[in-house]
């Protein structure tokens, strides 16, 4: 188990990361300059209206502290690949999505560590763990960023590469993850039996409420059906290995999987269920 966890799931968000890289080119990143208004209203929803959403959703259900904290850092974590994917199929605007998730990705980095830390304070109060905001931040840089900034550079300077090495780390990324997941369960067992009512309720309602969010702010603001699918997805769908790996990162990796990561756990696999019914109806409109 402690295998798994020092070097599984920081070597497989770090993957995962390294492969979001590898499907970014640079202009990717210059689209946020040209595309200035879908991508502020983007942004906007992901990075304020979503944990806003959260917590009201969390103070709703009453949940447990620990479910509330895990809940919370998964909302502060960007989408990922996944996003990408989903709004191909749901007919979305994917170069939107693709620039979405490559500049929240980096700018988690300064984000993530600060709202980990008041969340924690917040919920958990005198039993709260220590949480080094800057170690937080070089852990999050090297497990995250680097790796993107390594695929982006692979595929600036050898496109061919890049390409080859994509799918296999797609591959891996995912067997490692399904066992990131199981293992997250099985290590907290009794306690998500006793809170799956509650956190099951909990994170549903979070994931239907953040793609009617993101997809009634951008309609209100007159962007295209494309635009808003996109902008739903990237706002309702976030990168659970992250919110796995933010539990381990916070409370130390010597007692096997935290409570804390339970609610990323159990997302990784409700996200796909209740999405599954908004792409259906995205594609048929």
């Amino acid at each position: 188990m402690d295998l798994l966890i020092n070097v599984g799931l920081p070597l497989s968000l770090a993957i995962i990361m390294l492969s979001l890289g590898l499907g970014l080119e640079v202009a990717d990143f210059r689209r946020v300059f040209t595309r200035r208004h879908a991508f502020a209203i983007g942004a906007l929803s992901q990075v304020v209206l979503l944990p806003i959403a959260a917590f009201l959703i969390v103070n709703l259900f009453s949940l447990a502290p620990e479910i509330a904290v895990g809940v919370m850092l998964l909302s502060f974590c960007p989408g990922g690949v996944t996003t990408n994917i989903l709004s191909k199929l749901a007919k979305g605007d994917v170069a939107l999505s693709v620039s979405l998730t490559a500049v929240i990705s980096l700018l988690s980095i300064v984000t993530v560590p600060f709202l980990a830390a008041w969340s924690i304070n917040y919920f958990m109060g005198s039993e709260a763990p220590d949480v080094s905001i800057a170690g937080l931040a070089i852990a999050l840089f090297l497990i995250t960023t680097l790796p993107v900034a390594i695929g982006v550079s692979l595929r600036h300077f050898a496109r061919g590469f890049a390409e080859r090495l994509d799918g296999p780390l797609s591959k891996a990324a995912v067997v490692l993850f399904v066992l990131i997941v199981i293992a997250a369960l099985a290590g907290n067992w009794q306690f998500f039996v006793d809170n799956f009512a509650s956190m099951g309720a909990a994170l549903v309602t979070m994931i239907i409420a953040l793609l009617l969010i993101g997809l009634g702010l951008a309609r209100a603001a007159g962007l295209s059906p494309e635009e808003a699918r996109a902008i739903s997805i990237e706002t309702g769908i976030q990168n659970s290995t992250l919110g796995i790996t933010l539990a381990a990162l916070i409370t130390g990796t010597t007692t096997g999987f935290s409570p804390l990561a339970v609610p990323a756990a159990v997302y990784g696999i409700t996200m796909y269920i209740v999405v599954a019914p908004f792409i259906l109806w995205f594609r048929s409109r």
